[in-house]
């Protein structure tokens, strides 16, 4: 099962590489600031929302960062 799973993060991991990473420069920090808006648009409030994780996870990067 963990095989499968891996498999599933690895097709997933290449839609969002793009994405999701550790800034190092202002600009990769803008950009990830620029997503996390568009994220905060998109699940508001709502701790349900299937990309509420996602959302928490960019804010973490974010704040690593700053």
């Amino acid at each position: 099962m963990l095989q499968k799973d891996m498999g599933n993060a690895v097709q997933a991991w290449h839609a969002l590489e793009t994405m999701v990473y550790v800034p190092n420069t202002e600009e990769e920090y803008q950009l990830l600031v620029a997503f996390l808006d568009v994220l905060i648009d998109e699940v508001g409030e709502d701790e349900t929302h299937p990309l509420a994780s996602l959302m928490e996870v960019v804010g973490v990067l974010i704040e690593r960062y700053e």
